[in-house]
């Protein structure tokens, strides 16, 4: 039986496709390797996001090369988000990979696979939308956690963000009809899974291209599914994050009291250069509103210091939002030019050198306030569905998503317990057993 390898870069999307492919390879009879030393296919699914992911697959290829010291007729492919901007760059830099593909064509892996197995470069990086793309949805994923899963509900993004490259490599939004999703959830819930995660580039605007359907409808339609016990969402841009959406967020039993809201920056100025359609103002008035139906919610955000023009005094309104919103967790990174986005053409911060003592000062500032946030757990008895069994102690997630190392109980996975916790840590909880939930 041959195996294969797949190694994934980059957001909650690429990690919900690599499942998708690893589930076309089990029904290839491919079964996965233990090391990539062993593979007979190693697959990289490629962010672009940032340069940095970008010289990491570089970094990977070299060494994936190696594999064919000992098994010349490996095959070595590249998919995802580079591969759909730079797949015959990719070739020119690695020319031992076998196989290129996009983000819109990876139901066209059992093809590609064959054709690189014949000893031919299989490449194929569509520019349109492919239309038979939704073949992979019938797919079943393979995941390590099988007490959680993502579902893809839409794909791609209509929003022009300066900065970003993602509606260039994912296309427009397109979202999948209702009863497709049910179906899948279906699926996953007669396979043991206990929380759905929906997700997309933009997962709020979900339903606009189809005319007749709202993000909040699906989030209904999902929690009347028999067996699905926690409903989370990721990634929403703040100007589709309606009242609507937030009441079903409330009203919702099974949905989780935690959001992802990206803000990208606190100044007015800067947010307007990234095209973000909406001011500090209106994005505290959507927290402001978060928290009024739901006052115990969880937030965090993603921001991006020393974008094209950012002078001290935007980045200071970029911390007076940190500390105003005291977020519980923040993904913070330095700006990265990204080929043929409006921005890799501005220019660049009055200071780029201090960029990075800014974003180091960020991330500093960032740490105490989620220990403080961690803090006012201490002593509280929290739910935690466990996922996890690391030798003598169980992990699992809050509804808030903080993460739980607790002792005691034996065959909990993918149970619903009560927790108390009796110890809070910078980045973890710990704590004791009291009840399992029924």
């Amino acid at each position: 039986m041959k195996k294969y390898y797949i190694r994934t870069f980059g957001c909650q999307m690429n990690v919900n496709d690599s499942q998708k492919m690893a589930g076309i390879l089990k029904s290839l009879g491919y079964e996965p390797a233990r090391d990539w030393k062993e593979a007979d296919l190693i697959l990289v699914n490629t962010c672009s996001v940032r340069e940095k992911p970008d010289q990491k697959v570089l970094s990977a290829l070299g060494e994936f090369k190696k594999v064919k010291n000992k098994n010349p007729d490996a095959v070595i492919g590249v998919c995802g988000c580079l591969a759909q901007r730079a797949g015959y760059e990719i070739l020119q830099k690695a020319p031992f990979v076998d196989m290129v593909f996009g983000t819109t064509n990876i139901h066209h892996l059992p093809q590609l696979l064959k054709e690189a197995e014949a000893g031919n470069k299989a490449v194929e990086i569509i520019e349109d939308i492919d239309q038979s793309e939704t073949e992979l949805d019938r797919y079943p994923t393979v995941r390590d956690n099988r007490y959680t899963a993502y579902v893809t509900v839409i794909r791609g993004c209509d929003k022009k963000c300066t900065y970003c490259i993602v509606p260039y490599t994912r296309g427009k939004e397109r979202s999948r009809r209702i009863g497709e999703v049910i179906q899948e959830v279906k699926w996953l819930v007669d396979d043991g899974v206990k929380e759905i995660h929906l997700i997309g580039q933009n997962v709020t605007a979900y339903g606009k291209d189809l005319g007749d359907v709202r993000f909040y409808e699906l989030l209904y339609a999902v929690a009347d599914v028999e067996g699905v016990e926690r409903i989370r969402f990721t990634t929403g841009h703040p100007r589709d994050l309606d009242e609507e959406t937030i009441k079903a967020m409330a009203d919702i039993p099974q949905v989780c009291e935690y959001l992802h809201l990206p803000i990208q920056a606190g100044s007015d100025r800067i947010l307007k250069a990234m095209d973000r359609g909406y001011t500090q103002k209106e994005y505290l008035e959507k927290i402001e509103l978060l928290r009024k139906y739901i006052p115990d919610i969880a937030l965090s955000t993603d921001i991006i210091v020393g974008f094209p023009g950012e002078t001290y005094k935007d980045y200071l309104e970029t911390v007076k939002v940190l500390k105003e919103v005291e977020y519980d967790q923040v993904f913070a990174f330095k700006y990265s030019p990204r080929p043929g986005t409006p921005a890799a053409n501005m220019e660049l911060t009055e200071n780029p050198e201090d960029v990075g003592k800014r974003l180091s000062d960020l991330i500093n500032m960032q740490k105490e306030i989620t220990f403080k946030k961690n803090r006012e757990y201490e002593n509280k008895v929290v739910e935690v569905l466990v996922e996890e069994q690391k030798e003598d102690e169980l992990v699992g997630r809050t509804r808030t998503n903080k993460l739980v190392h607790l002792k005691g109980g034996h065959n909990l996975l993918g149970e619903l317990v009560k927790v108390k916790i009796n110890k809070v840590n910078r980045f973890s909880l710990e704590g004791e057993l009291l009840q399992q939930l029924v």
